[in-house]
């Protein structure tokens, strides 16, 4: 972050200031009381369980300078109407201050973070790059990222998501994204927005913010994406795998379950090797090269990065492999879309090995009136991809449109707990995947399938010795 006074802070966001005007901050804001340190602006939030100016001592302890609060407290205190608002004022400040800066702008229904992360891999070789952390992608997280650049900052990537139609706009309005890429538009929130149209509209306002000189990045994977073009009047390029994509991929193979392929650009051609698991991750991997492509970066250190890229976030399609079983934990969040494509993965994995395949599958959210009729097309999908068995962790609905004579076995079970009981008939060699909308905590259930397997594995080495 640029280093300001007290003084400084209180002249561009405005309220009273209690304490030192001279007192320097120097580090981005944070709201864990424990993640404060030395020249850190310490965020007094109110939410619906706790209060954050009952951890304003704890944060100076931490060495925080300076609070952001709307109540005065002991210790040096900025006193503002909003919190929120005010910091979101100070990002817009240290953005126009920033003029050296690119700010990347992704949005899109599924992938925002995974593409995130690969960017970040691909452009921190060339510059110092700050990145939206995990999926720190709303109207405070992203100020948050935002602040965290400095004069030395060369790229800030910024996930932008939303829940409501105009979010993405008043994300924009802050940041000011030089570049603004969709990775597509799919049913995920189809409940908040009532349809796919509402939801490809906000994905819009991300294109509609960037200026003559901006650049507009557009999967070619849906027609309401490709559509955004004519609302840019600036520069605009796709990427995806058909001939005429500018940024593509072709010769796409996958090998032990990770996509190869040829990278194509107006540079040349370039091998591809991806670290990540499931072909969807290609377009992921194609945004972050169009991004890269349009910055002036050579084909070969694009490919070179994603060939080697770690995605940093937890619980995307996260491999374990333990002893004589394949656990994939992709437990983080869950739509038609992503579903769909860890089913596959996990079908391909399981020919590989030569075992049956398992989806613990937890509930989709936010789907609104089309829920019933997504699930159901998800467990007809599981059916007719050859998907061995099906677990539904509270989710029966997955089961409606199953045929009677379906090769799919179906176990419904009421929570984790009993749904962790189903690993005692999972036999050497087979590949189990989970996977459900975050508020349904299957990561839990992961863990305890590794733990279960951990177990029966010693004690099966134990017995032969």
């Amino acid at each position: 972050m640029i280093s300001l006074t007290a003084k400084e802070i209180t002249d561009i966001v405005g309220g009273v200031l209690h304490g030192d005007p001279t007192a320097i901050v120097s580090k981005a804001p944070v709201f864990n009381s424990v993640k404060a340190q030395p020249g850190s602006l310490f965020l007094a939030l109110i939410g619906e369980k706790s209060d954050g100016h009952e951890y304003v001592q704890d944060a100076f302890l931490h060495g925080a300078t300076l609070a952001l609060t709307s109540k005065k407290v002991v210790g040096n205190c900025l006193v503002v109407p909003d919190v929120i608002s005010a910091v979101s004022t100070l990002a817009i400040e240290i953005r126009n201050r920033l003029s050296q800066l690119t700010v990347i702008g992704i949005t899109g229904s599924t992938g925002k973070t995974t593409a995130k992360d690969l960017l970040t891999a691909v452009l921190t070789v060339h510059g110092p790059t700050v990145a939206t952390m995990q999926s720190f992608n709303n109207e405070l997280g992203m100020p948050i990222t935002l602040l965290e650049c400095d004069e030395k900052t060369a790229y800030c990537i910024l996930e932008m998501g939303a829940r409501h139609s105009g979010d993405i706009a008043r994300l924009c309005e802050i940041a000011k994204p030089n570049i603004g890429v969709v990775l597509g538009v799919g049913s995920a929130h189809l409940g908040e927005f009532g349809s796919v149209e509402k939801i490809a509209s906000t994905k819009s306002e991300l294109i509609k913010s960037l200026g003559p000189d901006g650049i507009a990045i557009l999967g070619s994977y849906d027609s309401w994406t490709l559509d955004m073009a004519n609302v840019h009047n600036g520069r605009t390029v796709i990427f995806g795998v058909r001939p005429t994509d500018e940024v593509r991929a072709a010769d796409i193979e996958l090998r032990e379950g990770r996509p190869h392929f040829d990278l194509v650009t107006s540079a040349g051609r370039d091998a591809v090797g991806l670290r990540l698991v499931g072909s969807h991750q290609v377009a992921n991997a194609l945004s972050a090269a169009a991004v890269a492509t349009v910055l002036g970066l050579s084909i070969e250190s694009i490919a070179s990065a994603l060939s080697t890229a770690e995605i940093q976030s937890k619980w995307r399609m996260e491999l374990h492999e333990l002893p004589d079983l394949m656990l994939i934990n992709d437990s983080y969040n869950a739509n038609p879309e992503s579903m769909a494509a860890a089913l596959r993965t996990l079908v391909l994995f399981a020919q590989e090995s030569g075992g049956q395949s398992w989806a613990f599958l937890g509930a989709m959210k936010e789907l609104g009136s089309q829920a019933a009729q997504e699930h159901a097309a998800i467990g007809f999908l599981a059916h007719t991809l050859g998907v061995d068995n099906l677990v539904c962790v509270n989710a029966a609905g997955y089961g409606e449109a199953v045929p009677e004579n379906s090769h799919l076995a179906m176990h419904y079970c009421p929570d984790r707990t009993s749904a962790l009981e189903l690993v005692s008939h999972v036999s050497p060699g087979d590949v189990i995947l989970v996977k459900g909308s975050r508020s349904e905590g299957l990561e839990e259930l992961a863990r305890g399938i590794e733990e279960v397997w951990l177990k029966r594995s010693s004690e099966i080495v134990e017995e032969t010795q």
